[in-house]
């Protein structure tokens, strides 16, 4: 009787791992560029024709590889980077399965040309996918190593059928020299296509530099409208370049985010970057960051997918609440001062990155009280709001006094206005960023002059994420009011979640809830936070516990009050054709210069915008 059961032969063995490695010719540039980087280079050359199909050529100026060891470095499941469990535990190599040359010989013509520092000359094995014997012979070649693949999928014709047009696949394939050459500074990278210069990446060794090579791989307008971030905490440290939230995208399409220098799609980080981005942003924009996350590798498992595109954190709460409230601190201290381009850095440690928390607003534009009632606005959104100038300004009462006299002179005549505003205030001190009210346009629009030119301001948008940004401190101060339901809610669960109800007793309460499980499957809620007793509970609970078995942690108590809060804030705040006065116009922007994400209203709309002299004078062709 016949086996039914046999061994794969090699070849096929090789090709069906191709299937998993090698998707397309982006995949194989992926693979031979984390070698090269691996192998120590510091100057990668790639050369690629018809999209990478024909013709793909790495070389590198790293450590080499020696004569015996060229043909085993074609073979499955052998490699140099690790040897043993521990070295497994602690990868800090990007590439370490010993999979990649072996599948992408088996799948096109590879030729791989070596040398070392030991050897007198270099040597070179070739092999073609059909047969997949390897050729050994002598070479020309400096320290360093090549690889070319020609003809990709040439005996797979039905994989060869799933290729897309040579646009297409020359765009995944820059996409991923992109990609490593913002993971490693240090090294240089060029790329032709069809003999012409696509890239030539110089080392970035200083910030500047680095600002310079993420402006050539993401466009000048993302460095123009970025900011630097430097956090650390015990452990972790996290930096790079965050666009402001008004350099939002349609797509996903310019996010980076780096794991020890290996670029990572994870879940986890997008939905901490989602959560610090969630009050800024556009409804449907995405943002667009370059980050990189630093911490030990013995941390972080590598080895969860054939691609290495994914990573798995030992402690993946921690992970996701640094990124976030580092992030979200960030966005937060973005105020008009805060010049466009520019950096906010985050000075000294954090000794416990769960412990970081926005800083607390000063009084704004709330007459009168350091606190908001939010049971009180609830029932009368604009009961406790009225409109003077600042408590807390970072101005003085004397300059507040001044910039006052000056513009009740001024009001009802503007004609005195030119040429003398700016000189006139600024005896009264440092002239701010946002200046000082000129006039209002149609009811909706302030016009201020400051040092740069024209400020625009929508004055309902300021003043609704000032209301907002009020709300949310007042709410924070008076912490989680509960609850409990007249007519406790029952709801059936998964096993998995009643036991994480169990096990989370303490997060529920903090959260405003009182969960008792009643079952194997069953669960009765019996309070819930205050402010959404009307909501619907049971989807909410769902929520909560999906988030808690994703991520160890739920946001979604936040989020549902903070819409409830910008939903009122947007009733209580100032409304369009409300005639403003110089000195209520001066104390918005005041208030807007010491209010935390004040560049945009809780929609993520812009609240204002900068007009320099140099526009204006392009305008009006002035000088030309």
């Amino acid at each position: 009787m016949t086996s039914k059961i046999h061994q794969l032969s090699p070849r096929l063995a090789n090709q069906i791992a191709a299937g998993e490695v090698v998707e397309r010719p982006s995949s194989v540039i992926k693979e031979l560029l984390e070698n090269c980087l691996d192998a120590q280079a510091n100057k990668i050359d790639v050369d690629v024709e018809q999209g990478g199909v024909k013709l793909m050529r790495v070389r590198d100026n790293g450590t080499g590889i020696d004569k015996q060891d060229l043909a085993l470095a074609l073979s499955r499941h052998a490699t140099s980077k690790i040897a043993s469990l521990e070295d497994l535990e602690s990868v800090q190599s990007l590439g370490f399965r010993g999979e990649a040359l072996a599948s992408v010989s088996s799948v096109s013509r590879l030729i791989l040309t070596s040398n070392t520092q030991d050897q007198d000359s270099a040597w070179q094995v070739i092999t073609e996918g059909r047969d997949m014997a390897a050729q050994l012979q002598p070479a020309a070649h400096p320290v360093g190593t090549t690889v070319e693949v020609r003809d990709l999928f040439f005996n797979t014709p039905a994989r060869r059928k799933f290729l897309r047009t040579e646009k297409t696949e020359f765009g995944h394939l820059e996409e991923v020299i992109k990609r490593l050459a913002l993971s490693r500074f240090d090294v240089a990278f060029s790329l032709k296509h069809n003999q012409k210069v696509i890239h030539n990446l110089r080392p970035a060794d200083t910030q500047s530099a680095q600002e310079k090579r993420v402006a050539s791989v993401c466009g000048p307008a993302f460095m123009q409208q970025a900011l630097h971030i430097e956090m650390e905490a015990p452990g972790l440290r996290l930096w790079g370049w965050v666009g402001l939230p008004t350099f939002s995208r349609s797509q996903m399409d310019l996010q980076y985010f780096f794991v020890n220098g290996r670029v990572v799609k994870d879940k986890l980080v997008g939905h901490a970057v989602r959560q610090a981005y969630r009050d800024v942003l556009f409804h449907g924009r995405h943002p667009a960051f370059v980050l990189y996350l630093e911490l030990e590798p013995a941390s972080v498992d590598v080895n969860v997918h054939p691609t290495k595109n994914e990573v798995r954190f030992r402690d993946g709460r921690l992970v996701h609440d640094f990124i976030f409230r580092s992030l979200h601190k960030t966005l937060a201290q973005v105020r008009p001062e805060t010049p466009t381009g520019g950096t906010v850095e985050q000075l000294g440690v954090m000794q416990d990155p769960t412990q970081l928390q926005p800083q607390g607003l000063q009084a704004g534009v709330f007459s009168g009280q350091t606190q908001v009632d939010l049971g009180q606005v609830a029932g009368n959104p604009t009961s406790s709001m009225s409109w003077s100038p600042s408590a807390s300004s970072q101005y003085s009462p004397a300059q507040i006094q001044e910039q006052s006299r000056v513009y009740a002179n001024l009001h009802g005549n503007t004609g005195a206005v030119s040429g003398s505003l700016i000189g006139s205030v600024a005896q009264a001190g440092e002239v701010p960023p946002l200046g000082y009210a000129v006039a209002q346009l149609h009811g909706i629009y302030i016009l201020s002059e400051n040092a740069q030119g024209l400020v625009v301001v929508d004055m309902h948008a300021a003043h609704e994420r000032i209301v907002y940004e009020k709300m949310k401190t007042s709410w924070a101060q008076q912490g989680i009011k509960a609850q409990p339901l007249l007519v406790p809610i029952s709801m059936s669960v998964s096993s998995r979640e009643a036991d994480q109800v169990e096990a989370q007793q303490e997060l529920f309460t903090e959260l405003g809830f009182v969960i008792d499980r009643s079952g194997a499957e069953s669960l009765v809620v019996r309070q819930v936070p205050s402010l959404l007793q009307h909501a619907n509970v049971e989807q909410l609970v769902r929520d909560v516990l999906a988030d808690v078995l994703t991520y160890g942690s739920s946001d979604r108590i936040r989020a549902a009050h903070n819409e409830l809060l910008g939903t009122m804030a947007c009733h209580g705040a100032v409304r369009a054709n409300r005639r403003l006065n110089h000195v209520e116009m001066n104390a918005l922007l005041r208030d807007m210069e010491i209010t935390e994400r004040s560049g945009q209203c809780n929609h993520g709309r812009p609240t204002w915008t900068q007009v320099s002299l140099p526009d204006l004078d392009k305008l009006f062709m002035r000088g030309q």
